[in-house]
């Protein structure tokens, strides 16, 4: 698990996934990671595993405890609370039995809840109590909630999820149905300037030329867009005018080795054509990331039997950049310094 990166948020959930007074166990970098919202509305995240006799809390239920809210364990009743992990209570304890309770603690992952997503912040010190650095807002502006949500989970490392999603030479091939980029269209030659961002890159803001007629339909004229990346696993466009706008997130947070969880969240606003499209939307976009999984599984399948890959410029330029990001964020925690973005502006050409 060392090369999976610590010390940065990731996405956990989606705010729609979260009922309040419900939970449930989903794995993140390896661990059991329990996710709810409690009687109060509030996210929270904590480690699936209660310290007492290691049985998962997300078998116990959310319970208040002198006004706290915390997670009750279903073996012996221990409670923990659900925005700090500290133990509550142990109801086998009698008045001579002076056992401090808040000396045991849960890990607890630090949430953080807006435009209809919960990240948790995973620290490289399991028994950090410290307030984590500021979640990443991704220019999502005055979205409450998604128009849509997709998902699916890759068998893949983290670095391999990455570098296949932001390929930019496989769509004429994997994406070739007549609804999204059909033989016919051939391929073109694709110029585009790369900036870097905060822990990450951007395609620089500019007039879409491939889609550019379908946009036309949906918003109008005068679109533009940018694609940005972010580390550890964040990939967005936004596709907008004066009056409207089209935004999705792609959240890749690796469950463990070899496992990578894909969650697509899409937003829109002031795009009627969009809001009467939905139907067909949801399982397009649900085939489009099925076939970039498809192709993932066809990858392992090689892999088994030669684990290095070639690369070339520039279409491979990104995975380049994206593992240089990695190798300075790890040295950056290792020197306990502040981390340098180690990407210049940079055009890369393309065919596609």
């Amino acid at each position: 698990m060392s090369d999976l990166l610590r010390d940065l948020w990731y996405f956990a959930a989606t705010s729609a996934e979260l009922k309040r007074g419900q939970m449930f166990r989903r794995e993140i970098l390896g661990e059991p990671v329990l996710l709810g919202r409690d009687e109060e509305g509030k996210a929270f995240a904590m480690r699936d595993i209660c310290p007492h006799r290691a049985v998962p809390l997300s078998a116990g239920r959310i319970v208040s405890e002198n006004g706290v809210q915390t997670v009750e364990c279903p073996y012996h009743g221990w409670r923990y609370g659900t925005q700090d992990g500290v133990c509550k209570l142990i109801p086998s304890l009698v008045k001579d039995q002076p056992y401090e309770a808040n000396r045991i603690r849960v890990r607890h992952f630090p949430t953080h809840e807006a435009n209809g997503i919960v990240l948790a912040f995973v620290s490289s010190d399991p028994r950090s109590t410290e307030a984590p650095p500021p979640a990443p807002q991704f220019d999502l502006g005055d979205f409450r909630e998604p128009k849509f949500v997709i998902h699916r989970i890759f068998a893949a490392t983290m670095d391999n999820a990455v570098v296949g999603l932001m390929d930019p030479a496989h769509v004429p091939y994997v994406h070739n149905q007549w609804w999204w980029r059909p033989p016919s269209t051939g391929k073109r030659l694709k110029e585009k300037l790369f900036v870097p961002r905060e822990r990450g890159w951007a395609i620089e803001r500019h007039a879409p030329s491939g889609n550019s007629l379908a946009y036309r339909m949906l918003f109008g004229g005068n679109v533009t867009t940018e694609i940005s990346f972010m580390l550890p696993g964040f990939r967005w466009e936004v596709v907008e005018n004066e009056k409207s706008r089209l935004f999705t997130l792609t959240c890749l947070t690796p469950e463990n080795e070899k496992s990578t969880r894909i969650t697509q969240v899409t937003y829109w606003k002031n795009a009627p054509l969009l809001d009467a499209m939905k139907p067909i939307l949801v399982p397009a976009g649900r085939e489009f990331l099925d076939q970039d999984g498809r192709m993932v599984d066809l990858q392992n399948e090689g892999l088994r039997y030669s684990p290095s890959m070639l690369w070339i410029d520039d279409i491979d330029v990104q995975a380049k950049w994206y593992l240089k990001l990695k190798r300075e964020w790890t040295k950056s925690r290792e020197e306990k310094r502040d981390f340098v973005n180690p990407i210049e502006p940079t055009t890369l050409r393309w065919m596609s």
